[in-house]
Parts: structure tokens; C-alpha cells; sequence
């Protein structure tokens, strides 16, 4: 996302057409074959029905020369059969290259979105907090399902143009080079404005991209459910309609400048080549009235040129589509090559079968890539087999961090996390992220079955409904399931027909079950019960110690009914753990524990 890139670089870049022609290949091989074809048979029916139109000239100017015009007419009558014909074939083929050429078109875009959606999910949870990642994100989205198509299709019309053209040029050519000169002389300026344009085009966009993310942000907030009661209760809908207005005015003066401009040098340059089409006609009709050229042969010489203008010119034009289409795929490009940093090393290390010793943290420091303040500073704290440990500080504390640092989401800065003494560094991610189940405090609300929505939590399982429901028993979410018009199988949210919205501490209790279905080694609540009622709460940790059934627990909380029940608390404060040990010993201490749990206890008084 290196926004310095030298022109010369995204020149050459773009230039790049090989990239494309392998994906869209690899993608849709037996329509790009097809397509091949077709432009192969299409290139050669123009020739011959300029041939054509020349022999029917004719005859019809011999018919009038003929004492018997009646008997010329079965010979005109089959050159015009012979020109419909091949009429006709031009039209057939026009559908079946259409036909090709929307099958690949769809099945390549498909394919791209697929390479689109692989990218988004390997790369690192970092490149999320980065803007710069959604300014290509948002390009490679927009660019990249129907450039690839384009660029081949132009492929296509460059070779379709030139073999029609070089059968027009040896015609043109043989009646005079100086036609031929000035059929290329027409078609150079338009070409010349649309590479022009093409730069200037895709440098705006680059430019504007922000400015476009940000209005579709509006546009979100505006018709997403998410936002739409505070946008009612607060009466923020004409200010948010008023922002995306602005903006997107500001992008389409910005678009209709340059398309202003590219009109006056699109007419500049079809005066140009109209002037070359009337002059060259001139000439044509010249050398007909002075007896060196037939009737025909004028018709035939007449639209080659025309024809050959239009080939030309759509050759130039798709040689400068190349180079557009290919400059803004460059966005793609640039996003596929974004490189996770969390890496698998080459020989990672077998995960421990049973575990002696546990989690040490050692030394662990922490700053966000995008933010150069330090979030966790020299962390020590250990979670052995079987235990249950709580982390307990203000917002901003660093507890969060400290689970996504544990899950090698991240990196640390500084110092070891390790598992039986062995660096996590050393572990394959995807096999150590399997022995951990985490409910972090923004879990998501999944627009999917009931049953569906526990099931995520492990889908490494066949879908046992058995499995589930218990899930669904430990966390409290059972009856309410039950309760719902397709039981297990009613849809939650209102994102889709049939579906069925819950309250928010219903949504946890699903969220805990997919939690305890994954039967991991670890787990890991961050905010377990905030949305769950007293009743709810204590009933889940009444029997805690029997979901997590000896496996180790770590609990992020602020309320300390819930984290006084583990064996060891830590208290972050700053980035620091400045306190740990039980809830007694903590509370006898009189440190920043005590503080805070008198303060919260005085609430209940």
C-alpha cells in the first residue's frame, strides 16, 4: 500500500496484460476458446462480404450496359443471395461471440470474487486498522470482476480488427498508397485521446477514493439496521443525506470535468478522421469518372475505407482500453499482493497433546502497527492446566489486546507467549487457533439458523444436532430456541425473509454456545454476561466450572461477581499487570482490586 509508487512503476504495471490473460483463462478456458474461434470467423465475413457488394455493383452496372437486361438478373440474383448469406452468418456469429462473451464475462467475475474474498480472510487482522487497506480494498472491489473481461475481450477486438484490416489494407494499398497513408492518419487522434484520458481518469480515481468510501459509509449508516434507531432518536438522517450529497456531487463534478474535456478532443479528432473519410471518397470518385476505376470497384474501395477507418480505430482504441483497463486493475494486483505478516514457518512444531506447564507470558510488550503508543508493557502471567484466571482494568487497559495476542492474531513486540515452553511463533496458527474458543466482547450477530449460528463455532464437526442443543443447554440458549417459530431451524435477524430478531442477551447466549461447542483447551470470555440478566448470569457461572470441564479458562470482566470465581485475577492498569492473586488475597491487599470491588459492591448496598 505504498502510495509512492513512480509512474514508471504503474506504467509498467499496467502494462502487464499477460496477468490477465492467465486469469481469465484459468477461469473460464473452454468460453475463451469459443470466443477464439469466433473473432477468427468474424475477422474474415467482412472481406467477403466487401467482395460481394463489388460483384453485385457490377453486374447490376453490366445489366444496364446489356442489350437484354431481363438475363442479367439471375446473375445478380445470386451474387445478392450469396451477400445475404453471408449476412446472415455475420449475424448468427455476432450472437453466439455475445453469448461467449456474457458466459465468460460472468463466470470471470465470479472467479475474482473468490480470489477477492480468499485475500480478505488471509491477510492479517492489522491491515483492518489501517485506512490505507480499505482505500485498495474498496479499488480492488471496484475494478476487479469486470477489467480482467474487458482486457481480454480487447485482446479479442484487436485480433477480430486486424485480420479484417490487413484484407482491407491490401485492397486500399493496391489502388493507391496514398489511401492507405491517410486511413492510418484518420484513426491515430482518437487514439492519442483516449490514452491521454485513460492516465488523467485513473489518477482522479486514485485521488478520490477516500472521498468515495466515505459517502458509501453515509450511505451505509442510512440503511443498515445498525444505525437506524439512533438515526431516528437523534434526527440525523437529513444531516447524513446532506454529507453523501456533498460528496457525491463533489465526485460527479469532478468526473463530468474530465468527461467535458474528453469530449472536445473526441470531436477534434473525429472531425479529423471524417475530414480523411470525404477526401479519400473524393478521390475514389476521381479516379471512377476518369475510367481507371469500375462502378463497383468505387463502392467496394468506398466502404473498405470506411471500413478500415472503423477497424483501425477500434484497434487503437482497444490498444488504449488495454492500457486503462490494465492501469486500474493494477488495484487488484496491489491488493493480491498485500502479504500477511503472521506467518506459518516452515516446520512448525506439533501443538502438545497434553499440557504440563500451560501459557507463560514473558516479557510481552505490544504497540499497534498503526498507532506508535505501547498497549501492553513487559506482561507476566502464566495460565496452567485446568485453571481459570480473570483479567480485570479499565477500558483501554490492555486485556483485550492480551487475548488477540494469545491467539497469534498479532505478534508481541517484545518479548515470548508460550504453550509448554514453546514460542507460538514455532506453532502452525491455523492448528494452535483450533484449541482456542473465544467470545470476544463485539461478537457477531450471524444471520443464519439457529442451529447454524452454534455451529460455527466448530464447523470442523459434521452438524450433530445432539452436539448442538447441548451447546445450547450449557449456555442458557436451549429454551429460548425452542420458543421460536422453526425452533433450531428459524432464522435469526431481519436481515432475510422468515428471519426472527432476539433480544441482545438472547444473541449472547447463542454466542456462548457457539463458544463451548468448539471444545477447545482454552477458553476465553471477554465480557461473558454484560447482556445478560442477574438470574441468567449467576446461573451460568454456578456451573462454569463443569462447561469448561478442566480446561483452562481465562475471563475478561467488570463485574466482579463474575471474576471473583477464578482461581488467579490479574489488574492491568496501563498496560501493566500491577496486581494478581485470588479475590481474597486481593481484596486483603487493598491495591487497585480492593478499590474497585468496594466501589462496585457499594452499588448493591
Amino acid at each position: 500500500m505504498n502510495e509512492r509508487t513512480s509512474l514508471s512503476e504503474r506504467i509498467q504495471t499496467a502494462l502487464q496484460l499477460d496477468r490477465a490473460v492467465r486469469l481469465v483463462w484459468k477461469s473460464a478456458p473452454r468460453w475463451t476458446l469459443i470466443s477464439l474461434f469466433l473473432v477468427l470467423v468474424q475477422g474474415m465475413l467482412p472481406l467477403v462480404g466487401l467482395y460481394l457488394m463489388k460483384r453485385i455493383v457490377d453486374a447490376v452496372a453490366a445489366g444496364l450496359a446489356a442489350p437484354d437486361r431481363a438475363s442479367v438478373f439471375p446473375q445478380v440474383a445470386r451474387w445478392v443471395l450469396l451477400a445475404g448469406t453471408v449476412a446472415l452468418l455475420s449475424a448468427l456469429f455476432r450472437s453466439l461471440a455475445e453469448l461467449a462473451s456474457q458466459a465468460q464475462s460472468l463466470v470471470v467475475t465470479d472467479a475474482i470474487s473468490d480470489i477477492l474474498h480468499a485475500q480478505s480472510i488471509a491477510v492479517d487482522l492489522e491491515y483492518y486498522e489501517d485506512p490505507r487497506y480499505y482505500d485498495t480494498l474498496h479499488r480492488a472491489q471496484r475494478e476487479a470482476p469486470f477489467r480482467p473481461t474487458r482486457i481480454v475481450n480487447g485482446l479479442v477486438q484487436v485480433g477480430q480488427s486486424g485480420l479484417s484490416l490487413l484484407g482491407i489494407a491490401a485492397i486500399l494499398f493496391s489502388f493507391s498508397w496514398v489511401i492507405g497513408f491517410v486511413l492510418v492518419a484518420a484513426a491515430l487522434p482518437g487514439a492519442i485521446v483516449r490514452l491521454l484520458y485513460a492516465r488523467r481518469l485513473y489518477g482522479f480515481e486514485q485521488k478520490q477514493t477516500e472521498i468515495e468510501r466515505r459517502a458509501w459509509y453515509y450511505h451505509w449508516v442510512m440503511t443498515n439496521a445498525a444505525h437506524a434507531k439512533e438515526v431516528r432518536l437523534f434526527g440525523l438522517g437529513s444531516l447524513f443525506r446532506d454529507r453523501f450529497r456533498g460528496l457525491r456531487e463533489q465526485l460527479r463534478e469532478g468526473r463530468l470535468a474530465l468527461v467535458r474535456r474528453r469530449s472536445l478532443a473526441d470531436l477534434l479528432a473525429q472531425t479529423i478522421a471524417t475530414s480523411a473519410i470525404f477526401g479519400s471518397f473524393a478521390l475514389i470518385c476521381y479516379q471512377a469518372i476518369a475510367g481507371a476505376i469500375t462502378l463497383g470497384s468505387v463502392v467496394m474501395y468506398y466502404q473498405g475505407f470506411q471500413l478500415g477507418v472503423g477497424y483501425l480505430q477500434g484497434i487503437l482504441r482497444a490498444l488504449a482500453g488495454l492500457y486503462e483497463d490494465n492501469l486500474f486493475l493494477s488495484n487488484f494486483y496491489e491488493f493480491l499482493e498485500l502479504a500477511p505478516k503472521i506467518r506459518r514457518v516452515s516446520r512448525p512444531r506439533a501443538v502438545p497433546q497434553q499440557l504440563h506447564q500451560g501459557i507463560a507470558f514473558q516479557g510481552v510488550s505490544f504497540a499497534y502497527p498503526s498507532n506508535p503508543n505501547v498497549v501492553l508493557k513487559d506482561i507476566d502471567l502464566t495460565l496452567a492446566p485446568g485453571e481459570v484466571i480473570a483479567l480485570v482494568g479499565e477500558n483501554g487497559s490492555g486485556k483485550t489486546t492480551l487475548i488477540k495476542l494469545l491467539c497469534r492474531l498479532y505478534d508481541p513486540s517484545a518479548g515470548t507467549i508460550s504453550l509448554d515452553g514453546i514460542d507460538l511463533r514455532e506453532l502452525d496458527p491455523v492448528c494452535w487457533r483450533r484449541e482456542i474458543s473465544v467470545i470476544f466482547q463485539d461478537y457477531v450477530h450471524y444471520h443464519l439458523s439457529a442451529w447454524e449460528n452454534i455451529w460455527l463455532g466448530n464447523v470442523e464437526l459434521e452438524p450433530d444436532r445432539d452436539l448442538i442443543v447441548q451447546a445450547a443447554q450449557l449456555s442458557g440458549a436451549d429454551a429460548m430456541i425452542r420458543r421460536l417459530p422453526q425452533g433450531y431451524d428459524t432464522m435469526l435477524g431481519h436481515e432475510f425473509r422468515t428471519g426472527q430478531e432476539i433480544s441482545i442477551g438472547e444473541w449472547q447466549k447463542v454466542a456462548l454456545a457457539r463458544a463451548f461447542l468448539r471444545g477447545a483447551r482454552i477458553v476465553v470470555l471477554d465480557e461473558p454476561t454484560s447482556s445478560l440478566d442477574p438470574l441468567a448470569e449467576a446461573a451460568l457461572f454456578e456451573r462454569f466450572r463443569e462447561l469448561i470441564k478442566g480446561r483452562s479458562g481465562i475471563l475478561i470482566s467488570h463485574r466482579f461477581s463474575t471474576v471473583r470465581m477464578a482461581d488467579t485475577i490479574y489488574v492491568l492498569e496501563g498496560g501493566r499487570v500491577t496486581e494478581s492473586g485470588s479475590h481474597d488475597e486481593l481484596v486483603r491487599r487493598g491495591g487497585t482490586y480492593s478499590r474497585l470491588y468496594a466501589l462496585q459492591a457499594r452499588q448493591y448496598r
